[in-house]
């Protein structure tokens, strides 16, 4: 058995395998496969290790090694290819693909019975090996994954450079037919400084590349100084690449290879980094697409969340909104204070989803929630109602909803919910629990679903904490491991009345959160307490929309 990254290098390889390979393991270890193992790098090979890229099943073929005068690989059916030496053996190869390896088994075969001419085929020469060509699969499928330019520029980075031994790279994206700077690896401090925001009017090779649309090849630094006299340059010896990036014959930008050493590009070459830069353009032209979506979904998350909640003299709340930071960011998660009668209406949900549609479907449930609360309509109705809106509204999402009516004299919460986490509770005394809140599936999926109401109980002192699956989710872990943490992590606190106020709480609360760089999900979180005897009444406080990660 070994392993193989993308870009086909050996990564592990076991004793077996360098046995039936004949090849010590070391041989094999840092070196790309149809190096170390040249029989699997003819055209019948390439194309078995391309469908493993692009299959999500395991690939099955034979393939001989000879003893050595040449090799041949095996059509999955285990036909052959070409004529079998007599000391040849056979092997049984599987190709399993992986999120980040493609892992080879080997396993001996039985010897397959000699074709005749006619079935190898004649005398046809073999093809000439393309094996470095199928890196571009490779690129595909992770710039495929990629969903921001940042992204993009790392995957051109990681694929890319070390496949043609590159060592510098620096991509621009055209923006009001100027070009600023969107990733760069490589160079000098400070040497790119003065192109940034370069028109499409300047004299340099990154420009004449996306103005003309043909790739520039520079095979050494004296030819590039001697296409653009007083050119700055970043070293005295290399060579260095100029691509077009254009998508559906729309200019994207341009992307610099730089090479530490002159050397002569291939026509092949030549031929595969054009191709490249026209999969990186698409990419990037989707991740445009994608940034200026996501910059929408923000500013109309932020407009529709509340920016004070209502205020009661004896009721403070506070609340926090934390975009995701991977994938689309922000998602359907709100939370709401409603004056109801002469009560509050606490509030938080969740829909389904990311992005724009998410967030418009976020703001219409906010908004029928606050009229239903506004009519002082009891918990389940409320719920009752928003549900079926959700199902008028056809928007193909659904959401999950915790709505509580609480009297602030009194501090009796009458509770409801619709599929969503069920609230933490901290007593007065530091005890925490989870609220053991009975509740009916998520809204906007059946139009006969009942909603029970529950009573709680707000003692003076006591917090309550709602919140959304971003806070407490991760992937790989159980959500019930989340939410004993996060109750975990308000019980520790001190109480609002003793220790620091509640939005002090709240932002200890997601304070781990907020450092997370990969936090795929958003994330809201409602506070509500009653001030302790003694204590006198707190203001509430302005809410706070999307919270800075």
């Amino acid at each position: 058995m070994l392993c193989l990254d993308r870009l086909g290098l050996v990564r592990y390889a076991n004793p077996r395998a360098g046995e039936l390979l004949r090849r010590a393991s070391a041989e094999l270890l840092g070196r790309p496969l149809w190096e170390a193992v040249p029989w699997l790098g003819g055209p019948a090979g390439e194309d078995h290790m391309r469908a493993a890229l692009l299959s999500p099943d395991p690939i099955r073929f034979h393939a001989g090694l000879p003893g050595g005068s040449g090799a041949h690989a095996g059509a999955p059916d285990g036909s052959r290819e070409g004529p079998a030496a007599a000391d040849e053996l056979w092997l049984d190869v599987a190709i399993h693909p992986g999120p980040t390896v493609l892992t080879c088994t080997f396993r001996p075969a039985h010897r397959l019975p000699e074709p005749s001419d006619e079935e190898a085929g004649g005398d046809v020469p073999e093809a000439p090996s393309v094996a470095p060509l199928y890196r571009p699969i490779a690129l595909a499928i992770a710039l495929s994954e990629a969903v921001t330019a940042r992204q993009v520029s790392a995957v051109v980075m990681r694929e890319l450079l070390p496949a043609f031994g590159g060592r510098r790279l620096a991509i621009y994206l055209l923006q009001d037919r100027r070009l600023y700077l969107a990733w760069e690896n490589g160079f000098p401090a400070g040497f790119l400084d003065p192109f940034e925001g370069v028109g499409l009017d300047a004299e340099l090779p990154g420009v004449r590349t996306l103005t003309t649309g043909r790739p520039l090849f520079f095979d050494s630094m004296e030819r590039l100084t001697a296409a653009y006299p007083g050119i700055a340059l970043d070293a005295e010896r290399g060579s260095r690449a100029f691509l077009p990036l254009i998508a559906s014959g729309r200019p994207v930008g341009s992307c610099i290879l730089g090479f530490d050493l002159p050397r002569r590009f291939s026509t092949q070459e030549r031929a595969a980094l054009t191709a490249l830069a026209g999969l990186i353009a698409h990419a990037l032209e989707k991740a445009q697409r994608y940034e200026s979506e996501a910059a929408l979904a923000r500013g109309l998350q932020h407009a529709l969340l509340p920016r004070r909640l209502s205020a009661h003299p004896r009721v403070e709340t506070t609340g926090r909104y934390l975009p995701g930071t991977q994938g689309m960011e922000i998602g359907g998660d709100w939370y709401d204070v409603v004056e109801s009668g002469d009560g509050l209406a606490l509030v938080i949900g969740d829909v389904q989803g990311h992005g724009v549609q998410a967030a418009a479907t976020m703001g219409q449930l906010r908004t029928a929630v606050r009229a239903f609360a506004l009519g002082d309509r009891p918990p389940d109705e409320v719920l009752a109602g928003t549900n079926h809106l959700l199902i008028d509204l056809d928007p193909g999402l659904f959401a999950s909803c915790c709505y509580l009516r609480l009297d602030p004299a009194s501090g009796v919460a009458r509770a409801a919910r619709a599929g969503h986490l069920p609230p933490l509770l901290r007593r007065p005394d530091g005890r925490t629990e989870v609220v053991d809140l009975p509740g009916g599936v998520v809204l906007g999926v059946d139009p006969r679903a009942r909603y029970p109401v529950t009573e709680v109980r707000l003692d003076p002192g006591a917090v309550l904490a709602l919140y959304t699956d971003g806070l407490v989710e991760r992937p790989g872990a159980d959500i019930d491991d989340g939410i004993e943490g996060l109750r975990a992590a308000l019980a520790e606190a001190r109480p609002p009345a003793a220790g620091p106020p509640l939005p002090a709480l709240a932002d200890l609360l997601t304070e781990t959160a907020r450092r997370t760089t990969d936090r795929p999900d958003d994330i809201a979180l409602l506070l509500a307490s009653r001030p302790g005897a003694g204590s006198g009444p707190r203001p509430s406080r302005p809410a706070t929309g999307p919270h800075p990660p």
